[in-house]
């Protein structure tokens, strides 16, 4: 038996069966059903523009250790590096207590408590950007909402001390070309929503893979690369398309007869594994098969067996538009500012969280062939809104879901002390999509006009 990185037993893994029951455990009545939202931000220093390392008095560290210091934040560590945080009693006090992380190239992320309502995915992301922006005057850093680093070339990025990350560097280049891009340059908004029993993850799961190009289309805000307009709508979607085929993409089998959690552990079992996390280290096995790993067949570890906690470290580093573990993730939107971020919860909450809208949204999307979502998938991170489906375009089918999605939020009647419903954080997605007009175009327009070419006006009108 191996120990957790928290230095507790973890559980052997003996069968297959082992880890559909794993995934299978995660099934929630609806009272239970809740809402996780992920957000990444850039972080720039306000007087250069330029990156922000991990080291130094204006540095990430620097902001972590103030976010203790101010806010009662607690640090999580790899052996002495400071690579995340976490506030254990910020619940009693009403404020955020989910995770603060750093990606690779110090996207600084709040990985949210899962929630009942939208209105306190609100609550908890403006507290969130409260602390990080206070801090961040003082200290003169700025946090930047996009998709892609607008400005900095992949040599003036930053690297993370975290150790998972060094092992996932050095197999990136090996299987596909813009592995490195993916996990420096870019940043996203997910959203992670519940299933109640194996027949409705199938049909969630279905739904917003459907639907995944049509949220990207959306949340297109990834027009620049190193300061100049890249050809893209969204450069963040389509570097995933070239970041490593095994572990990514739109996932075809989903939608085939007998679709269920053997069927998606038997795709993760044959997903090329990145590490194993024994004794405080990272141990190198990248290109291995978790199956070598049940049958005690790695080079690196010869005679060594997996734990329930190596199989969920491995559900990790797989990549698909959306990405099932104990819940379901929706892996498709650009990162973007305080309002798209709650806009991406309320999208796919009023979709899945109501029997209705789903029903609804299957319709929508039951006829579409694989060949016709993968070329979705391939079209929207060039011409977002405006990519053609059949004999309408993206924008028409995404004003469709918006209207299913609505119509699911306000039959969940969740008020706020406004009394407000969760209709209200729609509204940004309505605005854009009835004017065809993407974050994305929104930039280009102030790049080729009132920018007059300078991408470092983004960093003053697009910053938090």
């Amino acid at each position: 038996m191996s120990t957790r990185q928290d230095g507790a037993p973890s559980e052997a893994v003996r069968s297959r069966d082992d880890l559909v029951a794993w995934i299978a455990a995660g099934e929630k009545p609806e009272s239970a059903w809740r809402i996780g939202t992920e957000h990444e931000k850039f972080v720039f220093h306000t007087d250069t523009l330029g990156p922000v390392p991990y080291d130094g008095p204006r540095g990430i560290r620097a902001l972590m250790q103030a976010m203790i210091d101010r806010y009662e934040w607690e640090p999580i560590k790899e052996g002495d590096t400071m690579i995340a945080l976490h506030c254990p009693q910020c619940e009693a006090q009403g404020r955020p207590t989910g995770t603060i992380s750093l990606e690779p190239g110090g996207q600084f992320e709040l990985s949210g408590a899962p929630v009942v309502s939208l209105h306190q995915t609100a609550a908890e992301t403006e507290e969130h950007l409260r602390e990080v922006l206070t801090i961040g005057e003082e200290l003169g850093i700025g946090f930047l909402g996009v998709g892609f680093s607008p400005k900095w070339t992949l040599a003036e990025t930053p690297i993370m001390p975290k150790r998972r990350y060094a092992v996932m560097t050095k197999y990136m280049p090996q299987v596909g070309s813009r592995g490195l891009d993916m996990m420096y340059r870019t940043a996203t908004i997910q959203t992670n929503l519940d299933f109640g029993s194996e027949a409705d993850m199938v049909k969630k799961l279905r739904v917003s893979l459907a639907l995944q190009p049509i949220a990207t289309a959306m949340f297109a805000a990834s027009p620049f690369t190193e300061g100049r307009p890249n050809g893209f709508k969204s450069l963040r979607s389509e570097v995933w398309r070239d970041t490593d085929p095994n572990r990514t993409g739109m996932l075809p089998f989903a939608f085939e007869d007998g679709m269920g959690y053997e069927r998606y552990v038997d795709y993760a079992l044959d997903v090329p594994m990145y590490f194993v996390y024994r004794g405080g280290n990272y141990i190198d096995v990248a290109g291995a098969s978790f199956r070598d790993f049940m049958a005690g067949k790695l080079a690196a570890m010869p005679g060594e067996f997996p734990t329930i906690d190596d199989w969920s470290d491995h559900l990790t580093t797989l990549f698909p538009e959306v990405r099932l573990k104990r819940f379901l993730e929706m892996r498709g939107a650009d990162g973007g500012r305080w309002k798209r971020i709650c806009a991406l919860s309320a999208f796919w909450t009023g979709l899945l969280y109501d029997s209705s809208s789903l029903d609804a949204a299957w319709q929508l999307v039951k006829d579409w062939t694989a060949q016709e979502r993968q070329d979705l998938r391939n079209a929207v991170p060039k011409t977002a809104l405006q990519t053609p489906f059949r004999s309408i375009t993206v924008q028409q089918i995404a004003s469709e879901a918006l209207r299913i999605s609505r119509a699911g939020l306000a039959r969940r009647r969740f008020l706020s002390l406004r009394n407000q419903d969760e209709t209200i954080y729609l509204e940004p997605l309505e605005t854009l999509v009835t004017a065809g007009r993407t974050a994305a175009d929104e930039l280009l327009e102030r790049y080729h006009g009132a920018w007059k070419g300078n991408v470092d006006f983004i960093f003053a009108e697009h910053a938090f």
